[in-house]
């Protein structure tokens, strides 16, 4: 049985759920839900603080346990999370492979695929995804992206293609971006070309282009520039707390009390920027704030459908809204929804019951999003 309380928060409904949660094909456009539960603690419990080099005072930016950057350029990167091979036990009925994209860019990617597709009566959708780190850590490889994406392709009957894109500082934007942008001409050419076993017998027409935070943001930019360019026409974008900024700061950002190691802080969040941006660029860029003045016309992405996913006690929550309530206001079919109760990335860090139960969430919303 289903309890549920009704609100309006900004420019769409929010719809407390319970207990349970409603079927989502019944979710109405523009809609957000709330998923209820006990509190989750997000952290990185796997961080190590172990660089290979000391200070020494020539450190000039740091984010601890994650990303040092010294004078001169030198960055160290700590092992955080554990390396994962694209092989995948039998029983999972998912096979994986790496492929190279551009080898003079070293862009390259691990596809998923069910391994049962034979006994689809249909064509899969493909999920081109962006893994998160603020542009500036993480990689297809990491175990905790390669257990995420392996349970998505199986429980949504989908290919997916996990982007190793260039990283910041080496790399700032719009590199990324770029990436994202060959890794779409590259699908259209291996469309017409059938090389990778994984991709055989995809549906072209049902491409969806998703991340998690700095992806998120990543996927949205990618899109954009599809608007204008007629290589492949995703189907919809899916955007899991997407990293977007701005120089004013949200309540949540302001007053969102978040432990000391927490996935994202509001200090690390500037630090990424920093990192990310060209130098000299402010956070009011277009590519950290999709809503700043000279930003990209947001009608512009109505030719696809949007699904936002939010973090109750992400710092990141009020933007994320924010974007969400601008985008339905020039009627684009967007979707929202807000996980109670955990935080930034809980969907890959796994550290807590609740953080399990609301990825287990988010997999039957992204499965449901897709196949629609």
């Amino acid at each position: 049985m289903i309890t549920k309380c009704t609100e309006h928060f900004l420019d769409f409904q929010v719809v407390y759920i319970v207990l349970a949660p409603i079927p989502y094909n019944q979710i109405p456009i523009a809609t957000c839900l709330v998923f209820t539960g006990q509190m989750a603690t997000i952290s990185l419990s796997q961080r190590s603080t172990s660089f290979r080099q000391p200070s020494n005072g020539s450190v000039v930016e740091e984010i601890s346990g994650l990303i040092r950057v010294h004078k001169g350029g030198y960055v160290e990167r700590p092992l955080v999370i554990a390396h994962a091979s694209c092989m995948v036990p039998s029983g999972l009925e998912v096979t994986a492979t790496d492929v190279t994209i551009d080898k003079f860019t070293s862009l390259w990617a691990r596809v998923y695929a069910p391994s049962n597709y034979k006994q689809f009566s249909s064509k899969r959708p493909v999920v081109v995804y962006f893994h998160g780190g603020g542009f500036c850590v993480g990689s297809a490889s990491w175990a905790c992206y390669h257990d995420f994406l392996l349970n998505l392709a199986r429980e949504a009957c989908c290919v997916v293609v996990s982007v190793n894109y260039r990283l910041a500082p080496e790399n700032r934007l719009p590199a990324a971006y770029d990436d994202g942008f060959n890794v779409i001409m590259w699908l259209k050419q291996e469309g017409l070309k059938g090389t990778v076993n994984e991709l055989k017998g995809c549906d072209y027409s049902k491409v969806y282009l998703a991340g998690d935070s700095a992806g998120a943001n990543i996927a949205y930019h990618v899109a954009s520039q599809l608007v204008s360019r007629s290589v492949l026409s995703p189907k919809g974008i899916i955007l899991i707390q997407p990293f977007f900024g701005g120089d004013s700061r949200t309540m949540s950002e302001k007053h969102s009390t978040q432990p000391v190691n927490s996935a994202l802080t509001l200090s690390a969040s500037d630090t990424y920027w920093r990192l990310a941006l060209p130098v000299r660029f402010t956070r009011d860029n277009p590519w950290c704030n999709p809503l700043a003045r000279d930003a990209p016309r947001l009608s512009d992405m109505r030719l696809f459908k949007t699904l936002v996913c939010v973090a109750e006690l992400d710092i990141l929550k009020d933007r994320n809204l924010e974007f969400t309530s601008a985008l339905a206001r020039t009627g684009a079919p967007v979707q929202c929804v807000v996980y109670k109760d955990v935080g930034h990335a809980f969907q890959v860090l796994h550290n807590s019951r609740l953080s399990q139960t609301r990825t287990h969430e988010m997999i039957t919303h992204l499965r449901a999003f897709i196949n629609q």
